[in-house]
């Protein structure tokens, strides 16, 4: 596996559903203070693309403390708390001023799993990750990391061992946004077909192949 950082083009694809899709199969690391790598092959996302977007955080244009971060160049880390508890990790893209994001949904553990359980005790191996909040809490990504550059060095994202391919890709409606009206259909979802670390929300996939309660996606 190669463990060459994605690049600031990656990122800055005009297309949120392109980069959606294109983030599946590449590892999400977050390093531990002592420098252990803490990893995971991203398997589910969800793209945002404000300010049509109803279910995102910055439909018509919206700007607070919280959402400034949406408006930053692509490859810059939008994490954000729900629920006063549960973090979540999403991925600015495109061009500075346009809100457009990818939530990160469910990883596949892959380097440092052991401290990925210290950190979510009492928690079996498939349940580590598979899931927006848990893959935060079992990563240690917190509100400190809101804003990272994802070219940086406090957390990246690294090119996978293999390319998925779009046979290996299904797409369904974003979870848990029904106050977005007509937009929480869309089919902007995507997740590796058949991977076991996907969350456990199986919608029916719409195709072979294209992919807020509090606003919980970007």
């Amino acid at each position: 596996m190669t463990t060459r950082k994605l690049a600031r083009e990656f990122y800055t694809h005009p297309d949120a559903l392109t980069v959606a899709r294109r983030l599946l199969g590449q590892v999400l690391v977050v390093p531990a203070r002592n420098g252990t790598r803490v990893a995971g092959i991203i398997v589910e996302t969800e793209a945002y693309r404000g300010p049509q977007d109803r279910a995102s955080h910055a439909y018509g244009g919206r700007r607070t403390m919280r959402t400034e971060t949406m408006y930053r160049i692509g490859g810059t880390a939008y994490v954000y708390l729900i629920y006063g508890r549960y973090h979540q990790f999403n991925v600015v893209t495109g061009v500075e001023e346009v809100p457009h994001a990818v939530l990160v949904r469910a990883l596949e553990p892959l380097q440092g799993i052991r401290r990925m359980r210290d950190r979510r005790r009492g928690t079996s191996a498939h349940d580590l990750t598979n899931g927006p909040g848990k893959l935060c809490m079992a990563l240690g990504v917190d509100g400190r990391l809101d804003g990272a550059d994802l070219i940086g060095d406090r957390v990246w994202i690294e090119g996978g061992a293999r390319r998925i391919p779009p046979s290996a890709i299904a797409c369904g409606p974003r979870i848990g946004i029904d106050y977005g009206g007509e937009w929480a259909h869309k089919p902007w979802r995507f997740w590796i077909r058949g991977n076991p670390f996907v969350s456990h929300h199986h919608c029916r996939p719409r195709h072979r192949t294209p992919l807020r309660g509090p606003r919980r996606g970007g």
